[in-house]
């Protein structure tokens, strides 16, 4: 378990920290501030994706996490953690908890990501899979922490009508740079877009968010946040596996599918990224969903395919689409869970 951060005041008058919680009784001959009623969940704000990174002062930059987008709830009576689609995660992630606990606030939300990282500190959603027992899995991580990069309510009060600047102005007091716990800072970067995006890339990282300064916070994708991606990755429907002996879990591909306005259509297959372990075990869920029919139209000449219910969401990286709107160069990066809330890639 982590060691807890020394907790140091959030804001500073001379040598006097102002706290969260007063030390003495509260003056009655003084008026209460409205305080806003803590929400139960917040619909996230969510990233638009561009092929090149918005430009100009009131844009600012971050790195792109490659985990699962959580909210942590500093309540008076404890601590949640809730998926995008507000499923109660809090028992799976004891150690993002128990670092919610020592935080210097008395009532907080924090927008972020959990991620494990690999052995170069970057983050990995495979490892990040496996330490929670892979899609369906019950399994609780103390290798995932939380990369902190909004904050949403703090001490009694809703700032989502707040600009950037000032949500993060109180958030890196909260969680200050560099503090390497198990929640930690999503720190910003003064930088220029294109260049940003090159090093990052040359660091095999997945790209970088960018995020307007002056904005509210606005659920949906509405353009206040930007993501541009080194290698493009999105969900897919699997809806069906070609059989290889000479393959592990004799899985030689898998048979994608993208939405179309109401329809599936074919995407292509993937037939790299397994490892031992995962092509057993997703061969074993595939094997639960037979169907003796295709959920999309197919007119490819494929040998040995099982078709299947459209209902296991793969995350695949791939390179570009081919003319005929077909993935390129794609590999297996693993399962989305359902209470990921998963979104399958939508084609024009």
């Amino acid at each position: 378990m982590t060691k807890p951060p020394r907790p140091r005041p959030l804001l500073q008058d001379g040598d006097k920290p102002v706290r969260s919680r007063p030390r003495k009784p509260r003056d009655p001959a003084q008026p209460n501030l409205p305080l806003d009623p803590m929400p139960d969940r917040i619909d996230p704000c969510l990233a638009l994706l561009k092929a090149r990174p918005p430009k100009g002062d009131d844009w600012v930059y971050e790195i792109k996490w490659d985990g699962y987008r959580l909210s942590v709830h500093v309540e008076p009576t404890g601590i949640r953690i809730l998926t995008r689609g507000g499923h109660d995660w809090t028992d799976r992630f004891p150690a993002i908890k128990q670092a919610a606990l020592w935080l210097p606030v008395g009532t907080a939300i924090l927008d972020g990501e959990a991620v494990v990282l690999d052995e170069q500190g970057r983050s990995d959603f495979g490892l990040l899979q496996q330490s929670l027992g892979g899609r369906g899995g019950k399994k609780s991580s103390s290798d995932a922490i939380f990369m902190a990069f909004d904050l949403l309510y703090f001490d009694g009060h809703d700032l989502r009508n707040s600009e950037l600047d000032m949500r993060r102005h109180l958030l890196e007091d909260l969680v200050p740079a560099g503090v390497q716990g198990d929640i930690r800072l999503s720190e910003q970067i003064e930088a220029d877009g294109d260049q940003l995006l090159a090093s990052a890339c040359e660091l095999g990282l997945e790209g970088i968010i960018a995020k307007r300064r002056s904005a509210p916070y606005r659920p949906g994708r509405l353009g206040d946040w930007v993501k541009v991606k080194c290698v493009q990755s999105d969900s897919f429907a699997i809806v069906g596996y070609e059989i290889s002996m000479a393959a592990r879990g004799h899985l030689g591909s898998l048979l994608l599918a993208a939405r179309k306005g109401a329809d599936l259509v074919y995407v292509g297959s993937v037939g790299t990224g397994f490892k031992d372990s995962e092509a057993w075990k997703l061969r074993g869920l595939m094997d639960r969903i037979k169907r003796k029919t295709p959920a999309i139209k197919y007119a490819g000449r494929r040998k040995n395919v099982v078709w299947l219910q459209p209902s296991l969401i793969a995350e695949v990286e791939y390179r570009a689409w081919t003319d005929d709107g077909k993935l390129r160069h794609s590999s297996y990066k693993g399962l989305r869970d359902a209470q990921d809330e998963a979104v399958i890639c939508e084609m024009d």
